[in-house]
């Protein structure tokens, strides 16, 4: 049998107890270390559903900027349409205003000669009323 020596066993007994609080300290800064951790992913993993958030609301505007836009697409298309209805107006309208000048200048040649008439026949009167 083996005999045992009480300073012996006291010392295994003091270096087993160190052991056991050793060890009851690195599972302690792991578990910390572990909580650290999971904290960070945790706020990274929160960041990232902001951010996909963020992202899903500028996809809804821009979304609905292409609706706007494909709205205002067509509500220039009809304005085309309308104005090249115009364009038949507008040309009788020019064609009209010309003939207009040009019945403004018969016109006015008219009334000179009819001026001019009136004071021969103004003349031919004053002269037979005369005589």
């Amino acid at each position: 049998m083996a005999s045992v020596n009480p300073a012996v066993a006291e010392a295994e007994a003091e270096a087993a107890g160190r052991r056991d609080e050793l060890s009851e300290s690195l599972a302690e800064l792991f578990t910390n270390v572990s909580l650290m951790v999971r904290g960070e992913l945790q706020g990274t993993n929160n960041q990232l559903a902001l951010l996909e958030k963020m992202n899903d609301r500028v996809s809804q505007e821009y979304s609905n900027y292409g609706d706007i836009a494909a709205g205002l697409r067509v509500f220039v298309e009809q304005l085309n349409e309308k104005n090249r209805g115009f364009d038949d107006y507008v040309s009788q309208i020019d064609a009209i205003d010309q003939q207009v000048t040009e019945f403004e200048a018969v016109v006015s040649m008219l009334d000179k000669h009819v001026a001019l008439l009136e004071k021969k026949v103004k003349s031919a009167y004053h002269i037979s009323t005369t005589q």
